[in-house]
């Protein structure tokens, strides 16, 4: 996230200076990928730790658990 704040800054500061399209809409494809990447670390590391609890419950309800993995499949 810290990638792509300061890709943000850099596009405020490229608009305010008059630089072309062409170099703003490549950082911009640069905010999206950073941004694309925390997600993808944000739901692995959820996954894993969701993935982690239910191997760790030797009986019981998981449903939470399924419920959180039916949740963020969303965001794939």
């Amino acid at each position: 996230m810290k990638r792509a704040e300061g890709h943000l800054r850099s596009i405020v500061t490229m608009i305010e200076r008059g630089r072309s399209c062409r170099e703003i809409a490549q950082q911009m494809h640069a905010v999206e990928k950073a941004v694309a990447q925390a997600k993808r670390v944000l739901i692995e590391d959820h996954l894993d730790h969701c993935l982690d609890v239910v191997a760790g419950k030797s009986k019981g309800n998981h449903q939470q658990e399924i419920d959180d993995f039916k949740t963020i499949a969303k965001y794939l």
